[in-house]
């Protein structure tokens, strides 16, 4: 079947006309002159084949059987075209319906759950549909537009994404109470390198520690490599090493046992920030939870570099993480 070649305006000419039953009242109406009304009327008659209206001489017009049922039609298709044309409207200024968002999971779980906290309670319309996801997979969800934005580092992005910075995190040791480095207030990688290292072994992150070291001439004693956050901090907890990592842990059982350690040498931190299609445009809803996570981490602008807090995670740099990402 060939698509029927006929246009919004000439359907409401159409429907306006039926309404009244006359042209010259549906021009009234329109401010449009009468030719434009019967116009489209005969083309929507041409290309349906469809004979819509019975002329009356001096008496108007009357719908034919076939035509009022074309009639209904075309005021449910008008009302879903206005309906359409409000919601495109609503898309550029409500701030509502549902964020995809995605984070790299050592930010998942030291900043997101107080972020999305604070959002959903200002913006109740909005549900934050929220992913864990490593560097390759938040990258290619960006660029396949499956999640809006994503909170990661500034570790190999490519250039069809766009990265806003928020904060630089230095990286750390982190070694439990027992342990011979336990009471230092920092260490030096060259200390490090010897000893039993608990490898966060994640792709992008395993190049970024080990680039710690061949920075200097060093390479690590890798004693144990994992791909997960719990079982690395759980294994150094438990004396088998130390591990080393940026962003703040969460405080909860299995860090009650863990002192960190800040690092001595001049080395590369990671940058924290947003990221989002380069060409795109942040929905409403986008835009004002880059919004909250900004003013989430300026809250507390005053934390200073190197101090180990009481709760044995390190505090960072000024314009850095909240002591409640700490919790």
């Amino acid at each position: 079947m060939n698509p029927m070649n006929f246009t919004l305006k000439q359907l409401r000419y159409f429907a306006v006309a039926g309404e009244h039953q006359s042209v010259t009242k549906a021009a009234e109406l329109l401010y449009v002159s009468q030719p434009s009304i019967s116009s489209a009327i005969l083309h929507l008659e041409d290309v349906t084949g469809l004979k819509l209206f019975i002329r009356h001489h001096a008496q108007g017009l009357s719908l034919t059987p076939q035509g009022l049922a074309f009639y209904r039609k075309t005021r449910n298709l008008l009302k879903e075209a206005e309906s359409l044309a409000q919601f495109a409207s609503s898309l550029g200024t409500e701030i509502s319906g549902t964020l995809k968002v995605a984070g790299f999971p050592t930010v998942t779980g030291a900043v997101l759950p107080s972020i999305l906290k604070r959002f959903v309670d200002q913006y109740p319309s909005v549900y934050v549909d929220c992913r864990e996801l490593h560097q390759k997979d938040l990258i290619q969800g960006i660029q396949d537009c499956a999640y809006e934005i994503g909170i990661t580092y500034d570790m190999e992005l490519p250039s069809s994404v766009s990265f806003e910075p928020l904060v630089s995190l230095p990286p750390y040791a982190v070694v439990n109470r027992e342990h011979g480095l336990s009471q230092r207030t920092s260490v030096s990688i060259a200390e490090l390198a010897p000893l039993p290292l608990v490898m966060l072994d994640w792709p992008v992150s395993r190049q970024y520690f080990m680039s710690l070291f061949i920075s200097l001439g060093l390479n690590p004693n890798c004693a144990y490599r994992t791909h997960s956050l719990s079982m690395a901090r759980g294994m150094v907890a438990n004396g088998f090493g130390y591990s080393l990592l940026n962003m703040p842990l969460s405080q909860d059982s299995d860090t009650d046992n863990l002192v960190a350690i800040p690092i001595e040498d001049d080395l590369v931190s990671l940058t924290m920030g947003v990221v989002k299609l380069s060409e795109s445009v942040p929905t409403p809803a986008a835009s004002a939870f880059i919004k909250e996570i900004k003013k989430y981490m300026s809250e507390f602008s005053d934390i200073q570099l190197g101090e180990v807090s009481s709760v044995t995670m390190p505090l960072l740099a000024a314009n850095s993480l909240p002591t409640s990402a700490l919790i």
